[in-house]
């Protein structure tokens, strides 16, 4: 692996040299990762941008492993089928891929059964697939990295349950330190002699051993299914608008809010409210005697829900340390505009021509460079559903590095690209979350994109720039005479509206230019 430091490069512009043609960054182009879990088997083929990849292929089977282990000491004879049935065929389409083999690992349910061992052996003899069996330690390691992979400045505790163990982790600087792991999966809870006293016992001592290892901290990183059904739960309780679990946060308050709502539903209701299996909603009430005494012991002040865990960590461990430099959300943008849009390379043109109209932005400057490269990337969509379709898949495509204002916001501004009016009815609680201030600049955003556009095709690199003066309420647009043709009646009508929205009037000034010494 390259131990190197991140390259000067970054600095050249805000975007960071492209890394496409980066043989690491082609290497990583399409990965797919084989995970045995003690409750699930699952299948993931990562796809696109190294830094920022796509799901390109994704599919699990609630096999159970681990299901009576702690009382057997052996893997569950029908979940152990189950996940053969599923293995063969997932070795299967990793060849019709021709991604063969995969990375595969296995974690606790078959590192604790006594035919763990016997039961890899199997799996390689019938489909030639070779499964790593890792310990605890690592795959608390494995699973801090993958939520690095989303958050690269994130710092907290990484809390991993699974069915059979729970690994805990501290992330900060961009590495992972203290990691432990504990026998707290609800599956190997939920056969427990002694009821739900001895549960109690058993999970008040573990966690307060952990709290000896791992240095606390007051942010708390969710991975995990039964954690995300938690959350996926906490969303239904409280109507929340924007259905996308990664870096979904809560406080302690609300999650133990909605644990007290859990206890007094019926399972079977919430799970066809919340799209859950059955396999998964019996495990959360468990999961969720773990996590309040994992709050109260470290005193957790704020929770993040992670999309990513040990499957992204896998592919975050392949990766250059340059590589892992990279913004998570620019990676993605630009690789979207790469292959999807019209003119690749104009978002940084663009960003150059509106960024005088932001000196001082409410919202994050790369929200901005990221709609800037994603302004033209729908453009195949019918002309009545462009501006719904962008919002749609800035606030529920797979991006990472963002949270879900910033999604807000993209969507609305990538929206106001192609619309002049604000969205319908339908993203009015979206557009309640982020708040007026930001609405309001997310529009400008859109309707600067908007007017841009109009001179992406006839040398854009002399698309003119902009004066503004905020004091004055005047903004200005000097064109040069190449581009004055250019200025015609749509695009003048767009530069009012983006003026109206900004509450500014317009000035148009042809520049001269200069003639070279005789």
């Amino acid at each position: 692996m390259d131990d190197g430091t991140p390259e000067a490069h970054d600095s050249w512009d805000p975007f960071g040299r492209p890394i496409f043609a980066d043989p690491a960054a082609r290497a990583l182009s399409r990965v797919g990762v084989l995970d045995v879990g003690s409750n699930s088997i699952r299948l993931v083929v990562f796809d696109g941008a190294a830094r920022s990849p796509a799901y390109f292929y994704n599919e699990k089977v609630m096999a159970g492993l681990g299901s009576g282990l702690d009382r057997t000491g052996t893997l569950n004879p029908l979940g152990r089928e189950r996940a053969l049935a599923a293995i063969r065929r997932f070795a299967t389409l990793a060849e019709g891929m021709g991604i063969a083999p995969l990375t595969a690992v296995a974690t606790a349910a078959v590192r604790q059964a006594s035919d763990g061992e016997e039961f890899c052996r199997q799996v390689e003899v019938e489909t030639g697939q070779a499964i790593h069996v890792i310990d605890g330690e690592e795959e608390a390691r494995l699973s801090a990295q993958g939520v690095l992979l989303g958050w690269p400045e994130g710092e907290g505790l990484v809390c991993d349950i699974g069915g059979s163990s729970m690994e805990l982790a501290r992330i900060e600087s961009k590495r992972v330190w203290e990691r432990a792991t504990a026998p707290l999966g609800p599956l190997r809870l939920m056969s427990m002699p002694g009821g739900a006293k001895a549960r109690a016992r058993e999970i008040k001592q573990v966690v307060g051993a952990l709290a000896d290892r791992i240095e606390r901290h007051d942010h708390l990183f969710l991975v995990g299914g039964s954690w995300r059904a938690i959350a996926r739960l906490d969303m239904v309780r409280k109507d929340y608008p924007l259905s996308v679990l990664h870096d979904y946060r809560m406080t302690p308050k609300s999650i133990r809010a909605t644990l007290d709502w859990i206890d007094g539903q019926d399972l079977e209701q919430l799970r066809e409210v919340a799209r859950l299996s059955s396999a998964r909603i019996s495990l959360v009430p468990i999961a969720g005697e773990v996590l309040r005494r994992l709050m109260s012991t470290f005193h957790i002040r704020e929770v993040t829900t992670s999309g990513y865990g040990i499957r992204e960590g896998l592919l975050y461990e392949q990766m250059p340390h340059r590589i892992r430099a990279r913004d998570p959300l620019i990676e993605a943008a630009r690789y979207s505009e790469a292959t999807s849009a019209r003119l690749p390379g104009f978002g940084r043109i663009l960003h150059d021509f509106i960024s005088p109209l932001f000196p001082q932005p409410r919202a994050d400057p790369r929200w901005i460079r990221a709609a800037c490269l994603l302004h033209d990337v729908n453009w195949r969509a019918h002309p009545d559903y462009r501006a719904d379709v962008c919002f749609d898949s800035a606030t529920r495509g797979n991006l990472g590095g963002i949270d879900h204002i910033g999604r807000i916001y993209l969507g609305l501004a990538l929206a106001h690209r192609y619309r002049n009016a604000r969205p319908g009815n339908r993203f009015t609680p979206l557009l309640e979350m982020l708040g007026e201030p930001l609405t309001r600049e997310a529009e400008i955003l859109g309707k600067a994109l908007r007017f841009g556009a109009m001179f992406s095709f006839a040398n854009p690199e002399g698309m003119g720039t902009f004066r503004y003066r905020p004091k004055k309420k005047t903004l200005e647009l000097r064109l040069p005479p190449n581009s004055a043709t250019l200025y015609g009646e749509v695009a003048a009508a767009r530069f009012d509206s983006l003026a109206r929205a900004m509450g500014v009037e317009t000035i148009v000034t042809l520049t001269r230019t200069r003639r070279k010494p005789a």
